[in-house]
């Protein structure tokens, strides 16, 4: 059946806010470190309660694109404000406790395999995973790549074919998971630390020490700011 004809929905009005402000950095030309309006200006010009503008402001937290520093201000982490819709959100942040979950259980077994089972090559392509993740963090992004290229490294390298099929079949939210994660301030280079320490513990041939590490990995992972965002709806 169709869905076109669904009922129609009224837009937030913190989602208003959010494109005025969105088209407010594309037309003054901002970029990355400049500093938004306070709250209570932003409601002023806007008409809207300072309630609707710091909803906002949190969407945006919550996607990396402003830092709100405490009794600083909020500032621009990127040179622009292109949010995604927040009922993607909405629906990323239903699904994201479980792709973690599954991580968890997954990459632990396979960081303890890959301890056991790797080859000189396995440790060859972690390291220049980690190699291509450092390159990315001091060009100033976030070593997505990297990260991707890190966890594939050790998932060849448990030699599990099952297990190995089931990442494939969760790639996708991995991704997602990957991306909300790198994108919390800070964490990119915690990664890349803690992805050593993974490395190490593998090629030292330690499984124990290898799930532990990629363990506390994941639960680093799990700490993003989205789940800690509470949708609120508009009277």
């Amino acid at each position: 059946m169709t869905d076109a004809l669904r009922p129609m929905t009224k837009q937030r009005l913190y989602e208003q806010v959010l494109e005025r402000l969105r088209q407010y950095v594309a037309e003054g030309g901002l970029r990355a470190g400049d500093r938004l309006p306070p709250e209570r200006d932003l409601a002023q010009r806007l008409g809207v309660s300072r309630a609707s503008v710091k909803q906002a402001i949190v969407v945006l937290e919550v996607q990396g694109l402003v830092e709100a520093r405490h009794g600083g201000g909020t500032y621009l982490v990127r040179d622009s404000l292109d949010t995604e819709p927040v009922e993607r959100m909405v629906e990323r942040r239903r699904r994201l406790p479980d792709v973690l979950e599954a991580r968890e259980a997954l990459e632990t077994k396979l960081a303890e395999l890959a301890a056991e089972r790797r080859t000189e090559d396995d440790l060859a392509a972690m390291r220049s995973a980690l190699g291509v993740m450092t390159e990315e963090i001091e060009a100033g992004g976030h070593g997505v790549e990297g990260d991707r290229l890190f966890h594939a490294a050790v998932t060849a390298a448990a030699h599990s074919s099952l297990l190995a099929e089931f990442m494939r079949s969760i790639a996708e939210q991995i991704a997602e998971s990957r991306t909300e994660s790198l994108r919390q301030p800070g964490r990119p280079s915690r990664s890349l630390s803690q992805h050593r320490a993974i490395l190490d513990a593998i090629a030292a041939g330690q499984p124990r020490q290898a799930a532990a590490a990629m363990r506390r990995h994941v639960r680093t992972v799990a700490k993003v700011r989205l789940l800690d965002w509470e949708p609120e709806e508009e009277s």
